[in-house]
């Protein structure tokens, strides 16, 4: 099976006078989730936009699974799935209707629309729903349809537009949950978003867009080493909770380990200081106490910290 990629080269898009996008080049390749951040217009839709052929650039070119998207539109997308902004549905299809339309215009085989559309609506947990009026939904419920759509062509790389915007606690919570499974299917997930938390989350990688230009794109860990302060934290996710004299004691003691506090019986957040290297002795040092670790992520007020100092400063 090939690699998903995803490529923009020297890409730069004007409205008149205004740059919105200033010679964006980067390369994404492989199974994984990618955050692209950046504030209300850095440049991120127009991004999508581009690389999906919605809209020309001034310059530059883009390319999906290695096919250019100007030389060759139809086949570079075919390979693709996507989400931009929030479509609407028609309230009186149900989604197993809707979604057999799209997969008509995406060019599925009709033999195959069947099971490709029962597998999409079991990926965003909506198979229950299949043959309900989509008119009745929630919001939430019809961005997992909104999701279902963007995949019923089985695409390799997956471009979605901050696909948790508007949603309510649970809602945002079921689309996270949605993309950790869709990066277990080989697939390039490229995904804009203004909510720190959810990239934090779900995503292995972050590149920031301020004014058009491409600050930074690395793994997480490896942008909150650069460019956060010596002092840094990590959430730790237990199994079980754990006594408290242990939290003040040994897990305190650890090397690195410059504070800790208890933000519930079952989840700790330590202030370290180091990089990577630093965060691996500790995993192991946390995992050698017993303390049934489930979970061991940067916290999300470290990539807060990274992107207010970034985007405050323009570097």
């Amino acid at each position: 099976m090939s690699v998903p990629s995803l490529e923009a080269r020297g890409l730069t898009k004007r409205f008149g006078a205004l740059t919105a996008l200033d010679h964006l080049t980067l390369r994404l390749e492989g199974a994984k989730c990618v955050g692209f951040l950046g504030p209300n217009g850095s440049g991120k839709t127009t991004t999508l936009k581009l690389l999906t052929d919605m809209i020309y650039p001034s310059e530059g070119e883009c390319f999906l699974n290695g096919i250019s998207t100007r030389r060759d539109r139809t086949t570079a997308l075919a390979g693709a799935g996507v989400l931009i902004e929030s479509p609407e549905i028609y309230p009186s299809l149900t989604p197993r209707e809707a979604l057999e339309m799209v997969a008509d215009v995406r060019g599925v085989p009709s033999a195959e629309w069947s099971p490709r559309i029962e597998s999409v609506l079991s990926e965003v947990k909506m198979s229950e729903w299949a043959d309900r009026k989509v008119g009745r939904f929630s919001k939430g419920m019809k961005q997992r349809i909104n999701i279902a759509a963007a995949l019923v062509h089985d695409p390799a790389v997956v471009l979605l537009d901050e696909p948790s915007s508007g949603l309510d606690p649970r809602g945002m919570a079921e689309v996270r949950a949605i993309l950790r499974d869709l990066k277990r299917s080989n697939r390039l997930i490229f995904m804009s978003s203004h909510i720190l938390s959810e990239v934090a989350d779900v995503c292995d990688e972050v590149a920031l867009l301020d004014r058009g230009r491409l600050l930074f794109y690395d793994t997480l860990p490896n942008v909150i080493a650069r460019f956060a302060t010596s002092r840094r934290s990590v959430d730790v996710r237990l199994a079980r909770p754990v006594d408290p004299s242990r939290v003040t004691g040994p897990i305190a003691a650890l090397p690195g380990v410059q504070a800790v506090a208890s933000l519930d019986p079952q989840r700790l957040r330590l202030q370290i200081g180091g990089g990577v290297e630093t965060e691996e002795r500790l995993l192991k040092s946390l995992v050698a106490l017993d303390l049934g670790v489930v979970g061991f992520a940067e916290s999300e007020s470290a990539l807060e910290e990274v992107y207010l100092s970034q985007v405050a400063n323009g570097e």
